[in-house]
């Protein structure tokens, strides 16, 4: 455990990978400050309960990240709250309605993915730069891109987009915060087992996708939350800091970039 305090801040952390990672953050010795929208916050309490009973301090945060000034407050409370911010982890995302054409995408679906999926990401590197800057004692932020960031896929087109553009935005303020000693990743995972497979399921069956995955992976198993935050434990830790502006490939072997 470090000998001082440090911090870090989830979103999306109802459920699923967002959970996983904020759990082994606080087995990892950080205080958790944890986030998602109004209709999670029951799992949110329940969340601040463990990681409490891990000996670690957490506090909720029920905010939109795809609206600004709820992003920037939520910072603003999480280092008030917790005397600082040392990892950022904006993990928060939406899926696509599944099978739907390109040609038949409504516009209206556009922009509630890219709201979510690329300005919260947006957003929360932006504030979490602020404070970790302001600070002077460097920090992790960490992203969410998918291996939909790395390829196109069918009747994916504004998710991958807002994948890919989380890679580039990645780059970007790794490029302009690294002088702070702040590094910037993200990662980049193939389907993993979590309730978001029956939403991004044409039948609504995650079974199909499970099997396609493991069928497809050198590995033959479907990835796990656990998996992910294995990934993000390294990435927040001492020990990558000369990593970043990297999207970090976490799929089973499905894809080799």
């Amino acid at each position: 455990m470090s000998p001082r305090k440090e911090v870090a801040l989830v979103t999306g952390a109802g459920q699923g990978i967002g959970r996983c990672v904020a759990l082994r953050l606080a087995e990892d010795g950080f205080d958790v400050g944890i986030n998602d929208v109004s209709a999670s916050s029951a799992k949110l309490e329940g969340l601040v309960e463990e990681i409490r009973n891990k000996g670690r301090a957490s506090s909720v945060h029920i905010v939109d990240v795809s609206e600004e000034a709820q992003v920037e407050e939520m910072l603003r409370q999480t280092v008030e709250y917790h005397g600082g911010i040392d990892v950022m982890v904006a993990n928060a995302g939406v899926t696509g309605i599944p099978g739907i054409p390109f040609t038949d995408i409504p516009g209206e679906e556009w922009d509630r993915i890219m709201s979510t999926n690329a300005r919260g990401t947006f957003l929360c590197y932006k504030y979490a730069g602020i404070h970790m800057i302001k600070q002077g004692r460097g920090g992790r932020i960490i992203g969410a891109s998918s291996i939909a960031g790395k390829k196109g896929m069918l009747m994916q087109g504004p998710y991958c987009a807002s994948k890919f553009a989380i890679r580039g935005l990645t780059q970007a303020a790794a490029q302009e915060l690294g002088a702070h000693g702040i590094t910037v990743n993200a990662y980049a995972p193939s389907a993993i087992d979590t309730a978001m497979l029956s939403a991004a399921s044409v039948t609504g069956d995650p079974a199909e996708i499970i099997k396609a995955n493991i069928e497809m992976s050198p590995l033959k198993r479907i990835g796990r939350p656990e998996d992910i935050a294995s990934l993000v434990s390294f990435l927040a830790s001492n020990e990558s800091q000369f990593v970043t502006g990297q999207t970090i490939s976490i799929n089973g072997g499905i894809y080799f970039d």
